[in-house]
């Protein structure tokens, strides 16, 4: 299983912090092509994920010696299959496959791959780790006798390439990566465990440690804190172990280096969540390491937030990219409790007219409450007090709500259980134009004009998450440790 890292369940003295991310999706990668030969039979992988869907197959490094198809020794791929085991294959041939499936998108996996074909005990020769336990069961085992040409360790290949987030052929690039990455190594010259890169905290929660050991030749180390596109220092590739070799980036940018990670895991939308109350398989899309939400053009659909709060206060953004109207299925974006879909209790917005705003089940509809609708391209602020009792909108950072409502919604005085709501949108039939909304809970996939954080310091949005005087927060494991 994965673990929620930073959350209460995380102890107050972990000191190694994990500052960024990078978000990865269709058609992207990073790519390098090694300048000098390594270590042709050894090497490990440590990275940290965040899945971005549950049932697709996906790649997180890849290498190819450009000489021929998979049934070579230059072909490498260790990828998570679409029904959620990760498998290790080189050449032609499958040599570790899990038994356990890994599909949880909701938090980060530490995921050690450590290599040595040359090992004289043969269940050594390729070992797997998942947040610090080695895995030991599986579908298919086929021990190496010698893995020749590892393609991101040598030169002796035709453009041998190491890749992240994609695997190669002779057909192109493919097995695009889905999700997020923090803390990526590629090691050369040894065989690393997992506790060389992470340890268990005083809640037993596997949390990520400083490497103190040898990169080798062509060892990288890849924090993800620059935004640039260049192979450079300065780009998202950067090679921060000292050895500068720095990857060429595809299809990535600046927006794509995010703050959600695996020492402050932020909400997204889920993927697991996407119910259909119309035609069958009329299910939202989410994209974008889930913070992108379109709509199904047929039917109702919905879907809701990975991390769900109880009590605190909490601000989150939503982006618009056309104008709510009949033929764009009037989405209802609000806070949900436990079990609820936008139906029973919750407060929140309602699109179907520029005149309602709408709150749980027995709450008086606010009429004439809205001095517009959203339209392309804008930002409603959601501002939501659960321990008081109100909601507040704004557009564009402005007072959504009109003359004589700027305090939103009141729900204080309803009968209302508190209990563990979720974060939601829900799109009703009527329907047929497909069309998205971008959602930031701290985290955004849409580029910011000024980037404010909340007043703890997390989380990156377009507007100030403090509304006169009042501190709402970024929905994060940290904040919810302290609030939630």
């Amino acid at each position: 299983m994965s673990f929620l890292l930073g959350s209460a369940n995380s102890a107050a003295t972990d000191t190694y912090e994990i500052t960024n991310s990078l978000r990865f999706s269709a058609d992207t990668d990073l790519k390098r092509l090694p300048s000098a030969t390594g270590q042709s039979i050894k090497g490990t992988l440590s990275v940290w994920v965040k899945f971005g869907t549950q049932d697709t197959e996906m790649a997180i490094i890849g290498g190819f010696d450009n000489s021929g198809g998979n049934d070579n020794d230059g072909y490498f791929v260790f990828k998570r299959l679409a029904d959620g085991n990760l498998q290790f294959e080189g050449g032609d041939n499958v040599y570790l496959e899990t038994t356990a499936h890994f599909r949880d998108c909701t938090a980060w996996y530490h995921i050690v791959l450590a290599i040595d074909s040359g090992n004289s005990t043969a269940n050594n020769k390729q070992r797997i780790y998942v947040n610090g336990a080695e895995v030991t069961a599986f579908d298919t085992r086929n021990n190496l006798t010698n893995l020749q040409d590892l393609p991101m360790n040598t030169t002796a290949g035709n453009d041998d390439a190491l890749l992240i987030g994609c695997d190669e052929d002779t057909g192109g690039k493919g097995l695009f990566f889905d999700g997020y990455m923090s803390e990526f190594y590629w090691i050369d010259q040894n065989q690393y465990a997992a506790s060389d890169f992470g340890e268990y905290n005083g809640d037993g929660v596997w949390v990520p440690k400083e490497f103190a050991g040898s990169f080798g030749v062509n060892g990288v180390f890849l924090q993800f804190k620059q935004t640039g596109t260049g192979a450079d220092a300065s780009g998202m590739g950067a090679d921060t172990g000292g050895g500068a070799k720095h990857f060429t980036v595809t299809n990535l940018t600046a927006v794509d280096v995010c703050v959600d990670t695996p020492t402050n895991n932020f909400s997204t939308m889920s993927p697991h969540y996407k119910s259909t109350d119309g035609v069958d398989g009329n299910k939202p899309i989410i994209t974008e390491g889930m913070t992108k939400v379109t709509n199904h053009a047929s039917g109702d659909c919905s879907t809701l937030s990975t991390i769900g709060v109880a009590n605190g206060k909490w601000y989150f953004e939503a982006k618009f990219e056309k104008t709510p109207s009949d033929v764009q299925g009037h989405p209802i974006i609000g806070w949900a409790k436990n079990g609820n879909i936008m139906d029973g209790d919750h407060v929140g917005i309602n699109t179907a007219s520029g005149t309602n705003y709408r709150g749980r089940v027995g709450v008086p509809v606010i009429a004439n409450a809205f001095d517009g609708v959203p339209g392309a391209g804008d930002i409603v602020g959601f501002y939501l007090d659960i321990d008081n009792g109100t909601l507040i909108l704004h557009l564009n950072g402005s007072d959504f709500m009109g003359s004589g409502a700027s305090s939103g919604l009141d729900f204080s005085s309803t009968t209302f259980n508190v209990d563990t709501g979720f974060f939601q949108v829900r799109y009703y039939s009527g329907s047929n134009v497909a069309h998205f909304i971008e959602f930031n809970f701290g985290n955004p996939n849409f580029a910011l004009s000024s980037a404010v954080s909340d007043a703890n310091g997390y989380g990156d949005f377009e507007y100030n998450p403090t509304l006169g005087g009042t501190d709402y927060y970024a929905v994060c494991t940290k904040n919810l440790a302290e609030f939630g």
